[in-house]
């Protein structure tokens, strides 16, 4: 039996129905995503620009520290003491003790970050380390 051969692949009308349905359906999941409730604080932190800094190679442990000295670690709002016992058990915890990085605003008090310098050495943390941002690229190239 033979089979007619009068089948012309793309030749007819372009239908738009399933292109619509395939956008509109997109669409919807853009909006879905951004309607997500994402937990935890936002922290309005302004670090300061720098290049050229050292980093550490050992393990490290981050703190923010708001203008208004508020801390924040482990992605949670704490008080000093919070933060020493929380920082204490991570000491012990691990093998080595780890390096503090403290992401402070660029209008935190010196002495907050003494403060802060100091609780972080009646624990036992031997090395701290001021997080910066790099500077932006510029369209001049300096000689």
């Amino acid at each position: 039996m033979k089979l007619p051969r009068n089948a012309r692949i793309l030749r007819g009308q372009l239908d738009a129905a399933p292109y619509a349905s395939v956008f509109f359906l997109l669409l919807n999941f853009i909006v879905m995503a951004s309607l997500v409730y994402t937990p935890g604080v936002q922290v309005p932190l302004n670090l300061p620009v720098a290049d050229g800094l050292p980093g550490t190679d050992r393990p490290t442990v981050a703190v923010a520290v708001e203008s208004n000295g508020q801390l924040y670690f482990q992605n949670q709002r704490v008080t000093e003491t919070e933060f020493t016992n929380r920082l204490s058990q991570l000491a012990r915890k691990s093998s080595e003790m780890p390096t503090l990085v403290v992401q402070a605003d660029k209008d935190v008090r010196l002495e907050t970050l003494i403060r802060l310098r100091m609780l972080a050495r009646a624990v036992g943390v031997q090395q701290m380390v001021e997080a910066t941002l790099p500077r932006p690229f510029s369209s001049t190239t300096s000689p």
